[in-house]
């Protein structure tokens, strides 16, 4: 019986070390953006409106003015760093579709909330007009193209400005990019295949049908296998007729095909929903819950 009794403290002592010093998993990963972050916070963030100097990379390459919206946490302070999450738009939206502007604003209350209850480290969210061109205000179809040209305005224009204007890091480590639609398009076929050496980690919510497959985003990351990816989250909704397929052609299957992705820093999730905010503000709380502090 005693030596009974001394097999089983060891027992219970090994697994308490080791979950003492095991990794953290995810967190909880909702398939319903909770009712408590979707509430207002008192004295929260603020919104800016900025323009900053870039160039029609769509067109002649003329020097243009290009607008975006800032998001700068409650108490931002120039004396402190911040982390700078890209956030992206859809193909009919401009740098306003995430409503930040709006009162009230989802977007903007998910991340209030998160940040008030200590649960991510404040930081700063850039949401640009993902159009390359003069005319990024148009959005009408014909306007499309404009979208494959952004990761030389993110390169040359964006990223400079804003870590030369805010109290950015200013270094890929702290640096993040994700988005809905074709702005998900964007983080998966600019974000990781063009600038992994700019970005840490993405998050791409429905992303749109010119998404990269699986294998050929796999094949384009290679090329920067020098960076480490921290981490990869893709959502899309099981009733969403636009972006199902191309979002799980993209990156469902990824694993398959890299080494640069485990399940240490990729996840995929699907859950019931369709081609709306309610998927893509989920999709934005649950990515910045797992990036956590």
């Amino acid at each position: 019986m005693k030596l009974f009794l001394i097999l089983f403290l060891l027992v219970c002592l090994l697994c308490l070390t080791a979950a003492a010093f095991a990794e953290p998993g995810l967190p909880d990963l909702p398939e319903k953006l909770p009712m408590e972050y979707r509430k207002s916070v008192q004295d929260g963030g603020l919104v800016q409106r900025i323009e900053y100097p870039s160039k029609d990379y769509y067109g002649d390459r003329a020097e243009i003015t290009k607008p975006a919206l800032v998001y700068l946490p409650a108490g931002y302070s120039e004396e402190n760093q911040y982390d700078l999450l890209v956030l992206c738009h859809g193909v009919g939206g401009t740098e306003r579709e995430w409503g930040f502007l709006s009162n009230p604003s989802m977007g903007k209350n998910l991340v209030d909330n998160l940040i008030a209850k200590g649960e991510i480290r404040p930081l700063i969210i850039v949401m640009p007009n993902g159009r390359s061109t003069k005319d990024c205000g148009n959005t009408d179809w014909s306007n499309m193209q404009a979208f494959y040209s952004f990761g030389q305005e993110i390169r040359n224009d964006l990223l400079p400005w804003m870590d030369e204007h805010y109290a950015t890091y200013g270094d890929r480590d702290h640096r993040y990019m994700a988005g809905l639609s074709m702005g998900g398009m964007q983080t998966i076929n600019i974000g990781l295949c063009e600038c992994m050496d700019l970005f840490s980690a993405f998050g791409a919510f429905s992303a749109a049908p010119t998404s990269y497959p699986a294998a050929k985003v796999a094949a384009e990351i290679k090329k920067f296998d020098a960076y480490p990816i921290r981490y990869f989250y893709n959502l899309c909704g099981t009733g969403d007729s636009i972006a199902y397929a191309s979002a799980s052609a993209a990156a469902k299957d990824l694993l398959k095909y890299t080494d640069q992705l485990t399940e240490a820093n990729f996840h995929w999730q699907e859950c019931p929903g369709d081609h709306n905010f309610d998927i893509w503000n989920l999709g934005l709380f649950n990515f910045l819950r797992i990036l956590g502090k």
